[in-house]
């Protein structure tokens, strides 16, 4: 077939009332459905012996130059007796793009949308959306996927290439691609959308909260630019297609109760929230419990009463849904234990957990759920798979992005290229460009680490870090000024630039925790036995850290009266009692512990 384009003719408005014709009577949509499996039929014989071949994933062209691009509207409508099935489209299309996004198409090999997408249906997950069905929206299973086939289909034109097949729509929906003669209508299997091209092509398919986007990749032939092409530009017969002004009538809101097609479903609840957290901080417990509304999902690792854990505050009453992920909680912490604290490995197994427990959750995601809060660690996998596409996400976020993590180990390998821990680790490329897309779509992060929040001018809600509880400490008995480091001797606390910083002074060094740098790390430095507590005899908490997700313990030294250094790194505002220096100034360091001291 060549291509078809729509030639779009005004009509006269139809009649404001109208019944059910013969079209939409249950007698007609079975001699619908008879015609269909006719059709499926010999389209499935004909494709016994030139069938386009489903393309895999593959990155030889993902740095080609964009041929062409389409952009459309997801969420069009606003009226609640039709958001149900919009939503269900957005659901649909977000299953659909999984087949096309990333396909690598070899030169002169067709491309068709059946052999990408399949079959929809519900047991692949497919729920009712908006199908344009002789003349009429109507609820289907799969229904709205001919917003991805219109988008293929533009661009496709705009790319230059050879349209193989394509339909137009037996109608024009308003502000659609149809209404400009570059909409493609496919319905299983007969009714397919086909192109190729003379160069090998890739296809990129992404929805963010608002959009969907299409992008044809490849290489670009030097009589050709990317600046479009109208219909009348590729060669094919016009059809002519009379329209009706008020365009197609939706099933959810055409008002005709009688038609065997009509349901009385209620409007889909707006704003469905789910949320999907890890670990517990008191921040963010806070921040969800002031945002939480019944009715909407909850993902929990564990179920604290069950397990005799800190129950999570705000379990909320009346949740549609509340699902705890207690398996792969369990299996994380098994695996955990037979861990070292520290290292790759270590590593490796955290972010395998966090993939497990993001899996775990993604039936939550329903087609309603139209908003996301979720777990920085959960983020790039939902992301990846596509789970998020198509909705708004906030992200809880108590540490910083792990490129920007990378970085700064880096940086701190580069000063102490000795230590073993600082370059023992670094997560995959691919993991990092979907954490930095996904943060790049997010419509918030949600922190109370300071540091972090700075990364994200414009779309950061800064949250108060949880009051710490006041202690009283014994005082220093000794002759010397008392220096408290609080955390692992661990090159990314920096503990090389204390190390530095604190020799030659006369002090004494409280070092907790454990010495990953070795067991004669200290050697040099007149350390102290800690007492009872931890900030007992303490004069001074030094944390000159590259990297802190957790400053706890400066958090209960300065609530306790005791003088903190640290960088700001650390995640700590301008507060009284708190010094911070720069990362990585052991020069800074020692003149900052000198001047408190000296007071």
């Amino acid at each position: 077939m060549t291509a078809s384009n729509l030639l779009l003719l005004p009509a006269p408005d139809p009649p404001a009332t109208r019944r059910p014709d013969a079209r939409h009577s249950r007698t007609g949509a079975l001699v619908f459905h008879a015609k269909a499996v006719v059709h499926r039929l010999r389209r499935a014989v004909s494709d016994v012996r030139a069938a386009p071949r489903r393309y895999l994933r593959a990155a030889a062209l993902a740095d080609a130059p964009v041929l062409a691009e389409s952009v459309s509207e997801l969420w069009t409508e606003d009226d609640p007796a039709e958001l149900p099935l919009v939503a269900g489209k957005v659901h649909n299309l977000r299953l659909a793009i999984r087949g096309v996004d990333g396909v690598e198409v070899p030169a002169g090999a067709v491309f068709g949308f059946w052999a990408q997408v399949g079959r929809t249906s519900r047991l692949r997950g497919f729920v009712p959306g908006r199908e344009l069905r002789e003349g009429c929206l109507i609820p289907s299973v799969g229904g709205g996927l001919c917003q991805l086939s219109n988008a293929l289909y533009d661009a496709a034109l705009r790319a230059g290439f050879e349209i193989i097949e394509r339909h137009a729509h037996s109608r024009s929906v308003p502000n659609s691609q149809a209404e400009s003669g570059r909409d493609a209508t496919v319905f299983w299997n007969y009714v397919d959308l086909r192109f190729r091209s003379p160069r090998p092509f890739r296809i990129e398919a992404r929805m963010d909260a608002r959009t969907l986007t299409v992008r044809l990749r490849g290489p670009r032939p030097a009589d050709h630019t990317s600046a479009g092409h109208t219909p009348a530009d590729v060669p094919g017969r016009v059809r002519v297609l009379r329209v009706l002004g008020a365009g197609p009538r939706s099933c959810a809101s055409c008002g005709e109760d009688d038609c065997f097609r009509h349901e009385d479903v209620p409007p889909m609840p707006v704003g469905r929230a789910a949320h999907l957290v890890d670990e517990r901080w008191p921040e963010l417990d806070r921040h969800l419990v002031g945002i939480r509304r019944a009715g909407d999902v909850l993902g929990i690792p564990l179920d604290g009463r069950r397990f005799r854990k800190p129950a999570y505050a705000w379990t909320m009453e009346g949740a549609a849904r509340v699902h705890q992920s207690w398996r792969v909680t369990l299996a994380r912490a098994w695996r955990s234990r037979r861990l070292a604290a520290q290292g790759a490995a270590r590593q490796r197994a955290l972010l395998a957990a966090s993939a497990a427990l993001a899996e775990s959750y993604a039936p939550l995601l329903r087609y309603d759920v139209t908003h996301v809060v979720v777990a920085q660690n959960l983020l790039p996998f939902l992301w990846r798979a596509g789970h998020l596409a198509g909705r708004t996400f906030d992200v809880l976020m108590t540490a910083p992005p792990m490129a920007e993590l990378h970085a700064r180990l880096d940086a701190a390998a580069r000063l102490h290229p000795e230590s073993p821990t600082l370059a023992d680790f670094r997560a995959d490329e691919a993991l990092l460009r979907d954490e930095a897309e996904a943060l790049a779509c997010a419509r918030r992060i949600v922190t109370p680490h300071h540091d972090v929040a700075a990364l994200f001018p414009g779309r950061a809600e800064l949250l108060e870090w949880a009051p710490a509880t006041p202690r009283t400490r014994l005082p220093n008995p000794g002759a010397h000024p008392r220096i408290v480091f609080p955390g692992p001797t661990a090159g990314r606390k920096g503990a090389y630039e204390l190390r530095e910083a604190i020799s030659g002074m006369d002090v004494e060094l409280v070092a907790m925790g454990s010495r990953l740098e070795g067991p004669g790390f200290w050697d040099s430095v007149q350390l102290a036995a800690p007492g009872e507590h931890w900030l007992d005899a303490a004069d001074l908490v030094v944390f000159p850290a590259f990297v802190e997700n957790r400053p706890r313990r400066l958090l209960e030294a300065l609530a306790s009266g005791v003088p903190v250094v640290a960088t700001p790194a650390c995640g700590l505002g301008p507060r009284e009692g708190l010094t911070l220096v720069a990362t990585g100034d052991a020069a800074a360091l020692r003149a900052a512990m000198g001047a408190v001291l000296d007071e």
